[in-house]
């Protein structure tokens, strides 16, 4: 059984990862300041509240649990919010990531997995982006990722770390056994709001643009199952240990779904429509992104199989109706 440092563990992803890790046999270790992540899915192993920018906080619990490999999600994700505020995303992302990279050198832990995402490569609309696209960001958000990968290379080089990159879109869905689930303050993506929506404890959503050169007028994106994403995590971990690993892996369908599409397979689940209306283009969306994933299915021997749209709504929608989570 190998300890596992988790980095944002209370957050979304970051708790099913921690639930995939124990399943697997391991014991993982949530750390987490819980500004956007929630106490109560913390339920797979020990909470350590602590900030990645806290050095001597992060290298102390290090020096505790001598973890065999860090997963890193600690991070701000709203490429919106970046543009607002990019002095932030720049603090926690980078510092932040700085910070547990320092850490990591002086304890000894020797493996991370980070969590990137393909906004490094920028809006090339309607490519299939992997890992042969170079960096081109063009928020602050995608800027700081692509940061950090440079950076976790350095360090690689210079210090002998083990270290995987993991790029990915929208992740989306739920454990299926509605443990755990996607839900952010304030929900900010397209399922959960849908739902929300739906549901009335939310406003009717807003669908922004409907003449995109796309079959249906609205913008395609990539969805990912989180199940499966963890899933990815977990073989990169394993990649880790084969004596010549790669050091990045694009994670997608290479397919996506429209905005109608993932409505209407709302409707088709519930029998019940979403309330919507129609908003102009936001400035800068592009038509249609979408990751592709041969590099990892080969190299990390990952299966997709719960990223359909049918499998992604039914997850949701079994964890939108129980109680949620509470601080």
């Amino acid at each position: 059984m190998a300890t596992i440092l988790v980095t944002g563990g209370a957050g979304y992803i970051g708790a099913h990862a921690c639930k995939a890790l124990a399943e697997a046999g391991h014991h993982p270790v949530a750390y987490d300041n819980l500004c956007a992540g929630w106490r109560d899915a913390v339920r797979f192993g020990p909470l350590e509240e602590g900030d990645v920018r806290d050095a001597t906080r992060l290298t102390a619990v290090l020096r505790a649990h001598k973890p065999d490999a860090v997963l890193h999600f600690a991070a701000l994700i709203e490429v919106g919010a970046s543009v607002q505020d990019p002095a932030a995303y720049w603090s926690t992302n980078v510092i932040g990531s700085k910070t547990l990279l320092d850490a990591m050198v002086a304890t000894g832990t020797p493996k991370l997995v980070f969590s990137s995402t393909c906004a490094v490569h920028g809006t090339q609309d309607g490519v299939t982006l992997d890992e042969s696209a170079g960096f081109a960001p063009d928020s602050p958000y995608g800027a700081t990722k692509a940061a950090v990968e440079m950076m976790i290379a350095n360090y690689r080089r210079a210090y002998g770390l083990r270290a995987v990159a993991l790029r990915y879109f929208n992740v989306a869905g739920a454990d299926p056994e509605a443990e755990i689930g996607e839900q952010h303050r304030p929900e900010t993506h397209l399922i959960p709001r849908a739902i929300l929506a739906q549901q009335g404890a939310a406003p009717p959503l807003e669908v922004f643009g409907t003449d995109y050169p796309t079959r249906d007028g609205t913008c395609i994106r990539d969805y990912v199952h989180v199940s499966d994403l963890v899933a990815a995590h977990l073989g990169a971990l394993a990649h880790l240990d084969t004596q010549s690993p790669s050091h990045a892996f694009a994670l997608g369908t290479g397919t996506g779904l429209t905005v109608r599409e993932i409505l209407q397979g709302i409707e088709q689940a519930t029998g019940t429509p979403v309330p919507h209306h129609i908003a102009p283009r936001r400035p800068g969306d592009p038509s249609a992104l979408v990751c592709g994933s041969a590099k990892a299915q080969d190299l990390l021997n990952w299966n997709p199989k719960r990223s359909t749209i049918a499998h992604i709504i039914e997850d949701a929608l079994t964890w939108h109706q129980g109680p949620g989570f509470s601080r």
